[in-house]
């Protein structure tokens, strides 16, 4: 599945593309499931770029939701809010202590003034190959997850946010991380933070521009690659 970032912008088109390990404290930031618990609806859509397994229907978590994201170019500490995008949490959490992440890297970067993120997420992409893989940009965990927007959603700089392929409710495992203020249109599910010192980190990171790989559609592959090395839940 091919996902997309639309910035509203004709000659910016982000075409962000779908479809580690926690431990026994990533259960510590999880609440008792009851009545009150969201269900989340996972759509099964077909090969996974890697085996995992569904998400629990229902998401135990609310809240604020620590993360650290262990990377080539440092630590990024995280808050996820899960009150805000209770099923996107529970599936990043998932997918995280199933390992889907672990060796990935972040396959395309916007360095344009107002549209400047970073999109991770895609099993598929080798920062290291001369040649891209046909399939980056399109791995995906092998189902798509609930859109959680309400249409005030904003993107300032440190935003973490769900890529979709624009049709609803068509979010995956990948998503985009916002290092400058960012003009996207309220289509994308918010779901965390950076910290200040985490963007900073980050910051420094693309500041080395992007390889205008994703030419025609905005961005490139970033000039320093970030990998994800581990992801600590809770």
């Amino acid at each position: 599945m091919r996902s997309r970032l639309l910035t509203g912008v004709p000659a910016l088109l982000l075409l962000a593309t779908l479809s580690a390990c926690g431990d026994d404290k990533a259960e510590d930031s999880a609440t008792d499931q009851d009545a009150g618990a969201a269900a989340c609806d996972w759509t099964e859509t077909g090969d996974p770029a890697r085996e995992v397994d569904l998400p629990p229907k229902t998401s135990s978590y609310s809240g604020d939701v620590p993360v650290v994201l262990t990377t080539s170019v440092g630590e990024l500490k995280v808050t996820l809010d899960a009150d805000r995008a209770p099923c996107t949490v529970a599936s990043f959490a998932s997918l995280a202590e199933q390992g889907y992440y672990d060796d990935t890297s972040c396959h395309r970067q916007g360095n344009d003034p107002g549209f400047e993120f970073l999109q991770c997420g895609d099993p598929y992409f080798d920062p290291t190959a001369a040649d891209a893989d046909p399939k980056t940009g399109t791995g995906g965990p092998g189902y798509t997850i609930p859109d959680e927007v309400d249409g005030s959603e904003t993107y300032p700089a440190g935003t973490l946010a769900m890529a979709n392929t624009g049709a609803p409710h068509s979010g995956g495992g990948q998503f985009f991380i916002v290092f400058g203020d960012s003009q996207f249109p309220p289509d994308y599910t918010v779901w965390g933070h950076l910290d200040e010192a985490s963007l900073e980190t980050l910051r420094k990171a693309t500041a080395s521009g992007n390889d205008g790989y994703w030419a025609q559609s905005g961005g490139g592959r970033p000039n320093t690659p970030v990998t994800f090395e581990s992801i600590k839940v809770g």
